[in-house]
């Protein structure tokens, strides 16, 4: 083991200090060092796409999520888009699917770290909308949706090259749509929306191995059967996080937040409320926080809300989402991010 103690380096040429074996370091304060290569510093963008005010949008928005305020402006998608999917690496996001108006199967993405508008990126295996995606470092998986009649596709992608999507398999559900999702660096999570047979509502939470192929396999239930889930579920690492739906009849728009605990399998807990009860919750994460933005409740509204991952309590208020066309609120917006749980930290 190699011990450094030195006040100042100096005279070290052009290539600075070489270091072999490990190395440890002793401080009089605390000290921790960065995580990840240089491209991953500085991380913690959420990112939102698409959605509806009403009508369908175009619109790409950010904010920090270690902060709090109100979304800027990123960019637009090649086409206004009400119900796309999100999955993202620590530097590259990517929409599928969604209405343009009609069910698409396009696939675009953006750099996180920059603000543009959208690349073409290639196809989903079947277009379909009302639907979410989850994702590791290296894959995207798309979930199943409606087509627009629903099936129980699942395909996925490789996020650092562009290229068609490849299947994956299917869900466990009866043909299923409005699913939440978030992951771990292994596993994918599906949790709640609606299914063709009884109950339709439906509670079940299923579960992928995100660098394999497979059918999803059961993970447990959600407290309550929720329509409309998507894009409502984030994550960190070990925690996943899943907010709002529309309840069975009489239908409400509900505040209710669940969490599970990715690694294992089991029914979810309840976690505690969002700050306005709402559907099509478009949900994003670092490894502290769950950022939820925007909503219908039945009018579309730009609140944005937080909570603490680790934790358990009510959402807080963090900001609002940018006006579009004279429009402030928006309902189904897909949003991913460079910090979320499926991503090593």
């Amino acid at each position: 083991m190699a011990i450094l103690k030195v006040d100042t380096i100096s005279g070290i040429g052009t290539e600075g200090p070489v270091f072999e074996g490990d190395i440890e370091f002793t401080s009089q304060n605390f000290l921790t060092l960065p995580k990840g290569d240089t491209t991953q510093r500085g991380r913690g963008r959420g990112v939102w796409g698409g959605g509806t005010t009403g009508v369908s949008v175009k619109t790409i928005q950010y904010a920090e999520l270690s902060s709090q305020g109100n979304t800027n402006d990123f960019g637009d998608l090649v086409a206004a888009n009400d119900s796309p999917m999100a999955v993202a690496s620590s530097t590259r996001l990517c929409f599928g699917g969604g209405r343009e108006p009609s069910i698409t199967d396009t696939i675009q993405f953006v750099e996180i770290a920059t603000t543009s508008n959208t690349t073409d990126f290639g196809n989903l295996t079947v277009a379909r909308t009302f639907a979410s995606g989850c994702s590791n470092e290296t894959r995207g998986v798309f979930g199943s949706g409606a087509t627009p009649s629903v099936n129980v596709t699942i395909d996925f992608i490789t996020i650092a090259t562009t290229g068609n999507a490849q299947d994956f398999g299917d869900s466990t559900k009866t043909a299923a749509i409005s699913a939440a999702a978030c992951a771990s660096p292994t596993r994918g999570i599906f949790a709640g929306g609606y299914q063709t047979s009884s109950p339709k509502f439906d509670n079940i939470i299923e579960f992928i191995t995100i660098a394999s192929a497979g059918n999803a396999q059961d993970f447990g239930d959600i407290t309550s059967g929720r329509h409309n889930m998507a894009p409502g579920g984030c994550s960190s690492t070990t925690r996943g996080v899943f907010a709002g739906g529309v309840g069975v009849s009489p239908f409400p728009r509900v505040n209710t937040i669940d969490f599970i605990t990715i690694a294992t399998t089991g029914d979810s807990t309840d976690f505690g409320d969002l700050t306005v009860a709402g559907d099509g919750v478009g949900a994003c994460s670092n490894s502290l926080r769950g950022v939820f933005g925007g909503r219908t409740t039945p009018s579309k509204v730009n609140t944005i809300d937080y909570v603490d991952i680790a934790t358990t309590g009510n959402a807080k208020d963090f900001g609002d989402m940018i006006p579009t066309d004279g429009n402030t609120g928006y309902g189904n917006a897909a949003a991913s991010s460079d910090s979320h749980g499926g991503l090593s930290e």
